[in-house]
């Protein structure tokens, strides 16, 4: 059986500095995002690249977030229903951007790097299976085009 979900999110441009989108160079790039319900907004900004501020997120990064964090998310609940007890997990995940002549631009590689301590040393190899099916599983991952590669590693805790 489906199920429908819906997501909303108010994104607002806090950036004129007093002219609007009068020139390029005349306004910040500076935005908040918000959910409902939410106790906290995600200031933003876009890449410094592109003229936004270093110190604030950028729809890149929170691209790349939104993959690094479904992943994890799926693979706490698949390492729950088969046993593996993690103890620790934390993923470095870099996302690669390709600009072109044109302005436009697309990702042409994410890879998540999971590191994962588990309790059980016995269950290492386990661990490191459930990394492919959370590829399957994992919504945001089943939503992009983008390539997505996994590079986990696994130890267990010291006994």
């Amino acid at each position: 059986m489906s199920k429908l979900h819906r997501y909303s999110i108010n994104t607002r441009w806090t950036g004129n500095r007093g002219s609007g989108t009068l020139d390029y160079r005349a306004y910040s790039r500076d935005h908040v995002i918000q959910a409902p319900e939410k106790s906290a907004e995600i200031e933003a900004s876009s890449d410094p690249d592109f003229r936004g501020d270093k110190r604030r997120y950028n729809p890149e990064e929170l691209f790349v977030s939104s993959l690094s964090s479904c992943h994890m998310l799926w693979y706490l609940h698949l390492a729950s229903v088969n046993g593996v007890v993690v103890l620790d997990y934390e993923d470095r995940a870099e996302g690669t951007m390709l600009e072109t002549d044109g302005g436009a631009g697309r990702f042409t590689q994410v890879t998540l790097r999971p590191r994962v301590r588990i309790a059980d040393p016995a269950k290492v190899d386990l661990a490191n299976r459930l990394h492919e099916e959370v590829g399957q599983k994992c919504y945001i991952a089943n939503s992009v085009k983008v390539p997505l590669a996994y590079e986990p590693e696994t130890t267990a805790a010291d006994n």
